[in-house]
């Protein structure tokens, strides 16, 4: 496939990325290197770009282009993403401390649609100054004032003032990038497309957090999805005029409001999750399921979703969600609490000891944290999401998820060390489901919206099983939004409407 830069044939050939992409991925075995010519904007002659299809092993499949023109000099590369984006965004905050280098030679994915920022001084980089790279966090640091230094002459010829500052301001970014301040290095990317390396993992690391969260408005209309006021309206008031109208114009969507359990079989069905449905009918049918328009997370085409609420025995109201897309053929579901905010935390500990133990109903809410204390393995809160699975299916998701997420760590580069501690890791973590030792489960979740069924009927006789609930720090209650809600408003008005009532 590859193509000769100097064949002038091929100056007048536009060549779309989208086509590259699909004709690289048919190749079998390893990508081959794609090039073609393309304009230099710096002198006007032709350079030459080439084309590397790749997969970061256990993070995603990107599409590296660099460019090069023999006549100036000019260079430039970029990464974009072959892949889909993802349901949730992330953001990364990395501690950098001063005097380590080791931090500053971490490496960094930024996607297009990813931002960087550095609150200590007051700094952002946008999303169209580095579109998307592959670099390290000095490298982003010394990229990002090499281009606010290219102008300078310029500025100081029309504002000098401003010019003064700005010089100011590079002697503090060079001296973060040389490692002589603690700072930190925020990640924030809506398309869930960027990471920044771990040499811990699957270990936690004590300098990165992360944080996954669910896209805004904004941010799903910046990265191109259809948004529109009647698919929040219709959340709210599934059977809105135009959901109704919705509904009629694709004579496959079933109307409002289909009554029960028979329609909630149907609506879970279309979800790939086949181990929601069967958790979730050993308790209680519900007596209505909802059906409301909503927008597909992969292709952005209309879809529908469908709702229903159920009561789980020793444990709380919960909502289900599922959603499926007639263009695509994506599948998703989804658990959401229900009911008001509990006072306190719940830790939920778990002694895995037999096959049945592996079968136990789990409910993962997407604020608590996972723990295998036999493994040193700890998720953080908002990793894997919400899920309603079994003990077995959730052991295999964070395996599945490790792989998927955790990036470079089986490159060329990697010395042994580094690769026999993940396969040493992995064999580890599949000997959990082969019981060959007991283990411990423990799921923390500050807003105790995560759950583990029981063996028995009754909960207190199960040995195995233990439950603590604990009060919420301030942190935790600052990082849930909770401190900032003032509900003092609306009791004096509850309290006025009782008194008015009982008068």
């Amino acid at each position: 496939m590859e193509s000769n830069g100097n064949n002038s044939d091929n100056r007048d050939e536009v060549v779309d990325v989208r086509s590259v992409v699909e004709a690289i991925s048919m190749e079998e075995g390893d990508a081959p290197l794609y090039q073609v010519e393309s304009l230099c904007m710096r002198c006007g002659e032709n350079g030459t770009t080439r084309f590397l299809l790749t997969l970061i092993p256990h993070f995603r499949k990107v599409l590296l282009s660099a460019f090069e023109c023999a006549h100036c000099g000019e260079r430039n590369n970029e990464v974009q993403f072959a892949g889909e984006i993802q349901p949730r965004g992330c953001c990364y905050c990395l501690n950098v401390s001063s005097g380590n280098r080791k931090i500053l030679d971490r490496q960094v994915v930024k996607s297009e649609s990813a931002t960087i920022k550095i609150p200590e001084l007051d700094f952002e980089i946008p999303t169209e100054a580095q579109r998307g790279s592959l670099s390290t966090v000095e490298g982003v640091l010394v990229r990002a004032g090499d281009e606010l230094q290219v102008l300078q002459e310029e500025r100081k010829k029309v504002d000098p003032q401003t010019a003064e500052s700005i010089d100011q301001f590079l002697l503090k970014l060079k001296a973060c990038a040389a490692g002589e301040f603690s700072f930190t290095f925020i990640l924030d990317d809506p398309a869930g497309n960027s990471f920044i390396e771990n040499p811990f993992a699957p270990s936690p690391d004590p300098l990165l957090s992360i944080k996954f969260y669910d896209r805004t408005p904004e941010q799903q209309a910046s990265l191109g999805y259809l948004v529109e006021s009647s698919q929040f309206r219709g959340c709210v008031d599934g059977a809105s005029t135009e959901g109704t109208n919705n509904a009629t114009d694709h004579g496959r969507r079933e109307p409002h409001g289909s009554v029960g359990a028979d329609a909630c079989h149907r609506a879970i069905a279309q979800s790939n999750s086949s181990e929601m449905a069967e958790a979730l009918f050993r308790y209680s049918g519900p007596e209505e399921v909802m059906t409301f328009p909503s927008t597909c997370g992969v292709c952005a085409s209309r879809c529908e979703t469908r709702m229903f609420v159920t009561n789980i025995p020793y444990f709380q109201e919960v909502i289900v969600m599922a959603s499926t897309c007639d263009a695509c053929g994506y599948r998703n579901s989804e658990l959401k609490p229900g009911g008001r905010i509990p006072e306190k935390g719940k830790r939920i500990t778990l002694c895995v000891k037999n096959i049945n133990d592996l079968s136990r109903d789990v409910i993962k809410s997407d604020t608590a944290s996972v723990k295998v204390p036999e493994l040193d393995l700890e998720l953080a809160s908002g990793t894997l999401g919400g899920v309603v699975t079994t003990v077995e299916g959730l052991i295999t998701k964070i395996s599945e998820s490790l792989e998927r997420v955790h990036g470079f760590t089986f490159g060329d580069s990697l010395d042994e060390y580094k690769k026999s501690k993940w396969q040493d890791f992995k064999i580890r973590l599949n000997k959990l489901l082969s019981l060959e030792e007991s283990w411990t489960l423990i799921l923390d979740d500050a807003l105790a919206n995560s759950f583990v069924a029981p063996a028995t009927n009754d909960i207190r006789d199960d040995n195995q099983l233990k439950f603590e609930e604990y009060e919420r720090s301030w942190e935790q209650n600052e990082e849930l939004g909770l401190n900032d809600i003032d509900t003092s408003s609306a009791d004096a008005a509850y309290e006025t409407n009782n008194t008015a009532v009982k008068e």
